[in-house]
């Protein structure tokens, strides 16, 4: 029986009842760093505004943007599409070249690694190849996958999905299920043993209570980091932006006792660790689409969430549609073709002024084993992307739907290496606008993550950005 949100909630102490944000910028603004986040999915932008988004990590492209002093610069390495030794080796090589820029540039960083606030990813792995390139083995980690745009919470230790004003542990949902990146465990404490094959037990990890944070404040919270020992796992219970804001002052106090932090969080915790506001809203002007072209949505995510948003976009919108059968594509050995195919007719359609919607046919199609599953993954955005690259005319805008899809359209398909946040359009659903060296210069660019927003979020997207 799950537990009504409203009710727990209420049940909860009120959150601690000084506004914390401005004293945090102070602090941030003071310390002369930039928080580097290295993203495993471009979805992980959903709540900053006015960031710049590398997709590539050469030295000098990381350097020249850490000469400009930014607060948060992110890095996509979308390594959760990779098999897990393919994400560590490039965690490393990423790493790595991030301490050469810091060098080279002369600005201090903070490291977080950003991943899914419903657990997917490559946890430990991922984390332990950042503290060996960052020399950062001595460093607390400290776990904060609370994701309050969309309703994910931690509470006991205990993390949970908020689906129609109900409290379901995430073990409960279909993404614990996922066929790559699937778990048992909603307590964190008992995650954390379960992804690390016991190798870290629950009883010696950490946590940040509610009661910790609302009632004791940041000196309690910087009490708790203080006493956990160097290399341990730190779980960190939230439920509004207050509570992180709380746990960043306790950081903040914990950090000038000499605790060093490398951060696993989802996306909320990012803004707010430099003392910004969370998902400032984007608001779209005429001019940003005006183009008589019709608009583009290119749908990749295969998650139930996802399915019911696209099939009432498609119930309630005008657009001209592809479906791209996956199984089809598997046993085909004209790949080329098919996409080339598409890109003409799909041409012909946006030149017209139509919207179109390209998706993957809705039956998931998995291997006998995570690989075989992420090969497969790959294969079909390899071929949106040929789609994508093929393309002759300039939409309106374009729509991406999946964390896995919207990276590779974005830095293979637009050949994008740099681009800059504008902001949430809705609630964790953020819009890139693409540098002057992509395929389609200044282009509006929507990051639209597979699991976040009711069924008529998609439909809701494209009529704000269409006007």
């Amino acid at each position: 029986m799950h537990e009504n949100a409203i009710q727990t909630l209420r049940q909860l102490p009120p959150d601690y009842k000084t506004e914390l944000l401005p004293a945090i910028r102070e602090e941030f603004i003071r310390s002369e760093k930039t928080i580097v986040v290295l993203d495993d999915d471009p979805t992980g932008t959903q709540t900053c505004y006015d960031v710049t988004v590398l997709t590539s990590w050469r030295v000098a492209l990381i350097a020249e943007e850490l000469r400009k002093k930014p607060s948060i610069l992110y890095i996509l390495t979308n390594s959760r599409s990779l098999p897990e030794q393919e994400a560590v080796d490039l965690t490393l090589e990423v790493g790595s070249n991030v301490n050469k820029a810091a060098q080279e540039s002369g600005r201090q960083i903070v490291v977080i690694s950003r991943s899914d606030s419903t657990l997917r990813g490559h946890f430990p792995a991922e984390v332990d190849a950042i503290a060996r390139t960052m020399n950062m083995q001595e460093a607390v980690i400290v776990f904060i996958p609370a994701f309050i745009e969309g309703g994910r919470f931690t509470l006991n230790d205990v993390h949970y999905i908020v689906e129609n004003e109900t409290l379901v542990p995430v073990s409960d949902t279909p993404f614990a299920h996922d066929v790559v990146f699937g778990y048992k465990q909603a307590n964190l404490k008992q995650w954390v043993e379960e992804k690390t094959a016991g190798r870290i037990r629950a009883e010696d990890v950490n946590s940040i209570s509610i009661e910790d944070i609302r009632i004791g404040g940041p000196q309690a919270v910087s009490e708790q980091l203080t006493t956990c020992a160097a290399g341990t796992v730190c779980v960190v219970n939230a439920a509004s932006y207050r509570d992180l804001e709380v746990v960043v002052m306790g950081l903040l106090l914990a950090e000038k006792q000499g605790k060093t932090f490398l951060y696993r969080s989802s996306a909320t915790f990012v803004p707010i660790r430099a003392g910004l506001e969370s998902s400032r809203m984007f608001l779209p002007r005429k001019e940003d689409t005006r183009l008589a072209q019709g608009a583009l949505v290119i749908v990749g995510s295969h998650v139930p969430k996802t399915t019911r948003q696209l099939f009432w976009l498609l119930e309630n919108g005008h657009y001209r549609t592809v479906e791209v059968n996956v199984g089809e594509l598997l046993h085909s050995e004209e790949l080329a073709n098919r996409a080339e195919l598409i890109g003409k007719q799909t041409d012909g359609w946006l030149a017209n002024g139509e919207d179109v919607v390209l998706y993957t046919s809705r039956r998931l199609e998995a291997g006998p084993d995570p690989k075989s599953s992420l090969m497969i993954n790959a294969l079909v955005s390899d071929f949106l992307v040929s789609i994508l690259k093929g393309l002759t005319v300039r939409p309106k805008f374009i729509v991406a739907k999946g964390g896995i899809t919207s990276s590779d359209l974005a830095s293979k398909g637009l050949a994008t290496e740099k681009a800059m946040v504008l902001g949430p359009v809705i609630p964790g659903v953020p819009v890139w606008q693409m540098d002057a060296a992509s395929k389609f210069p200044g282009i509006l660019y929507v990051v639209f993550p597979g699991n976040v927003g009711d069924e008529t979020a998609l439909l809701e997207v494209c009529r704000k950005l269409g006007g």
